[in-house]
């Protein structure tokens, strides 16, 4: 993976592109402890995704996903790491104009 990733300008675009980067990190050798912050963080993340939810439903998970993320510590692994600065990245584009 390279360091040139596109991030998304359109936030319901980025909300998509935030779930698959934690999906990303999923198979990565991350230790347990910051595994268990993704874990949670890709869920809600995936919630946030479906097509029934309302604009202020998916801005609040998007909001979780990035407290999510806040408490999570780098995983030594430079992919792992790479995926979730591009989570943070799409959670912002999501939440930009709030």
């Amino acid at each position: 993976m390279t360091n040139e990733i596109d991030i998304p300008s359109e936030p319901r675009a980025a909300v998509d592109a935030l779930a698959n980067h934690l999906t990303a990190t999923a198979d990565r050798p991350v230790p347990p402890a910051t595994n268990r912050w993704l874990g949670e963080a890709e869920a809600v993340a995936r919630d946030a995704t479906s097509d029934d939810l309302d604009t202020p439903t998916r801005r609040k998970r998007v909001r979780q996903v990035a407290t999510l993320l806040e408490s999570a510590d780098k995983t030594d692994d430079a992919v792992a790491d790479r995926h979730i600065e591009a989570a943070i990245e799409c959670c912002q584009v999501a939440l930009a104009d709030e």
